[in-house]
């Protein structure tokens, strides 16, 4: 955890972050990553707030993550994460947002 207070790479508030790896850990290890990114783009992390870092996890897989959202930009970008983002921006530090866990879809 980085236990330090800054502004959040999504939401802009200033908070304790928590450490984002922009390429998930369970991933660094893939043969794709290791011949597309060089060892420091894999390792790279942000900071994050614990809600917007949570947000995250439950709207990406992680192989969505490694793919398709690996820089703040395309996290930024993504529909869902900048809506989160831009809600929870004027909420006052320390806020604790209520996560709902996705529901298991019922096959059609």
């Amino acid at each position: 955890m980085f236990a330090c207070v800054g502004a959040c790479a999504t939401c802009g508030r200033e908070e304790t972050l928590t450490r984002h790896h922009l390429i998930p850990r369970t991933r660094h290890h893939n043969k794709r990553n290791q011949r597309e990114f060089d060892r420091a783009v894999v390792r790279q992390v942000v900071g994050l707030c614990r809600p917007c870092h949570s947000q995250i996890h439950q709207l990406l897989s992680e192989k969505e993550l490694e793919r398709e959202y690996n820089t703040v930009a395309k996290l930024k970008a993504h529909g869902g994460v900048a809506k989160f983002a831009d809600w929870i921006s004027n909420k006052p530090r320390g806020f604790k947002a209520a996560m709902q866990r996705p529901t298991a879809r019922k096959p059609a």
